[in-house]
């Protein structure tokens, strides 16, 4: 009884091969007459909006493999020229069962409790640059399957957002997680201006092995570590990472770790 009178009719028009017409219309408060009128006029404008922008829901849904709630909706369906309010998109979300996918237990991959050097905090949360290969930012979180963990570690510049380094190996290691992963993204992106790398305080990023290569730019690449405990200040790894889980890892039930790791190169 809480639907509209279009909703009622809708309802009666799509359930009248198993209900009577008239019981229905009793049923839900509605005249027969009116049912009838309802039936032979156009749709209205409303609905066929609806009816349209519902459609562009679900592609934009099912697009981001059922991780996207109605804000991002809403601005990616601004991006296709589509200016809906937030509510209507979570309205009609709500009523085509389209709910987005919430992160899953967290663990723990940094290690801060170490006696290595932490790096101050030059980049102090801000994220804009003007060019690219200025400021890297990098982080290393889990991913989960049948065999055990698995440790991915990302570099992404922050010019572009994009990966400009990966590793994904089955220990926590510096020699399995940053050093591979700094070193593919110096030989796509090599380091002749004045970079800023920034990281948690993660025993990997502060170790001797990981900091004396850096040194070894001659003063052109400087550290750059979060306030303990602070994510904000790698906000940008940080909302990759859960992009990456949300969107794609946690749809996929990995059995073998070679699996994974192939899944996530994907």
């Amino acid at each position: 009884l809480l639907l509209g009178r279009q909703e009622k009719y809708r309802f009666i028009k799509h359930h009248k091969f198993k209900f009577p017409v008239g019981k229905m219309c009793k049923m839900l408060k509605v005249s027969k007459s009116g049912y009838y009128h309802w039936l032979v006029r156009e749709p209205s404008k409303r609905w066929s909006e609806n009816q349209a922008i519902t459609l562009l829901i679900h592609d934009v849904f099912k697009d981001s493999f059922g991780s996207y709630g109605a804000p991002r909706i809403k601005a990616e369906l601004r991006k296709r020229g589509h200016y809906i309010s937030r509510p209507r998109v979570a309205r009609i979300m709500r009523a085509n069962n389209l709910f987005a996918r919430r992160k899953r237990k967290f663990r723990f991959t940094t290690d801060s409790n170490h006696n290595y050097p932490i790096a101050p905090n030059i980049l102090n949360q801000d994220f804009t640059v003007d060019r690219e290969n200025q400021v890297w930012v990098s982080d290393i979180t889990y991913i989960q399957t049948k065999q055990g963990w698995m440790y991915l570690t990302v570099i992404i510049d922050l010019f572009h957002r994009k990966v400009v380094g990966w590793a994904m190996n089955r220990t926590l290691s510096t020699n399995d997680t940053i050093i591979p992963a700094w070193k593919m993204a110096v030989i796509s992106n090599p380091v002749t201006k004045k970079l800023i790398f920034h990281s948690d305080r993660g025993s990997q990023y502060a170790s001797y092995s990981f900091t004396n290569i850096l040194k070894n730019y001659n003063g052109r690449v400087k550290q750059s570590m979060s306030r303990k405990g602070n994510c904000w200040d790698n906000a940008v790894a940080e909302s990759f990472f859960k992009s990456l889980k949300v969107e794609w890892a946690y749809k996929h039930d990995y059995g073998l770790k070679t699996e994974a790791e192939s899944s996530v190169f994907q």
